[in-house]
């Protein structure tokens, strides 16, 4: 497995502890509250965000090769509410990724977090990070861009307004986004944390250009908020890819974090940064504002 491809996804991650320490819960308590094992040790003090005033749930849709597990929440009793994506982490929706789609209910909108891996099975039940990579590398950008516009399509149905239609993700969700971007000519807005901006060569077959590489063909205003201290994206990587935005003549805004790690917003791990937690998020709801996304 190509090490790039790696330490993009993990750098900030521990080997999951298995007896409890300070701050953190056990790995049987982090199992049953809905976290990954994989992602590492989990913070007892992870944000936890209700369902007051939301509809929340699981559905199914239609996709290539089967039914593609969903979450999603809406204010409750809103018509035509925008639509936002959300791109999951290589981790599966686990309660993090729930979390964060009943977030951005509570800001307004119709978010939807599609479960793109489960062709595999849910990888939220891996428990070793090596046992992730075949999975997740062996996904295609073409197979993905279907199941996010069978997303779309089925929040539309369900009365979301896709005229006002974003994509936010992390870290592979993050790259999600660029690509998305580069994709979908009726998105309004995307928001990358720490997404991966340089593929790796060994992965051409499924990923055929990187968000770098896709740079002219970017269809929406993305912003990209990145840590400074992120070991598997260096800086390099992001001046690059703000040189290819800005020679496309593309809207963009990249953002980089002093002393931030790579997982900085992820605030159910350690790589969690709390005093720079809500500067990129209301960074991401401004952006969103801007661009017609939300109210």
């Amino acid at each position: 497995m190509n090490m790039q491809t790696k330490m993009q996804d993990i750098v900030g991650l521990t080997k999951v502890a298995p007896l409890s320490r300070r701050g953190f819960m056990t790995a049987s308590a982090a199992s049953a509250a809905g976290f990954t094992l994989a992602a590492g040790p989990v913070r007892a003090d992870a944000i936890k965000t209700d369902t007051a005033g939301l509809t929340a749930g699981e559905a199914k849709v239609a996709v290539a090769g089967g039914d593609m597990p969903v979450y999603f929440a809406r204010p409750a009793g809103v018509a035509n509410p925008p639509v936002i994506l959300v791109a999951m982490e290589i981790f599966g929706l686990h309660e993090y990724i729930r979390d964060v789609t009943r977030r951005l209910g509570k800001l307004g909108a119709l978010a939807v977090a599609p479960d793109y891996y489960f062709r595999k099975g849910d990888l939220t039940k891996i428990t070793e990070m090596p046992a992730l990579f075949p999975v997740v590398n062996a996904k295609t950008d073409a197979e993905l861009f279907g199941d996010l516009d069978a997303a779309v399509a089925w929040a539309k149905l369900q009365g979301g307004n896709t005229d006002r239609l974003g994509i936010m993700g992390y870290c592979r969700g993050g790259r999600t986004v660029w690509v998305y971007s580069a994709h979908n000519a009726a998105l309004k807005a995307g928001v990358a944390f720490y997404g991966s901006l340089v593929d790796p060569e060994a992965n051409k077959a499924n990923w055929p250009k990187s968000p770098t590489e896709l740079a002219p063909s970017m269809k929406a205003p993305v912003l990209g908020l990145y840590g400074e201290a992120d070991q598997g994206i260096p800086l390099t990587q992001v001046d690059g890819m703000k040189s290819a935005l800005q020679g496309a003549g593309k809207t963009f805004e990249i953002k980089v974090y002093a002393g931030a790690p790579h997982g900085f917003h992820a605030d159910y791990r350690a790589s969690y940064r709390k005093t720079r937690l809500r500067r990129p998020w209301k960074e991401m709801v401004a952006w969103f504002k801007k661009y017609k996304v939300l109210a």
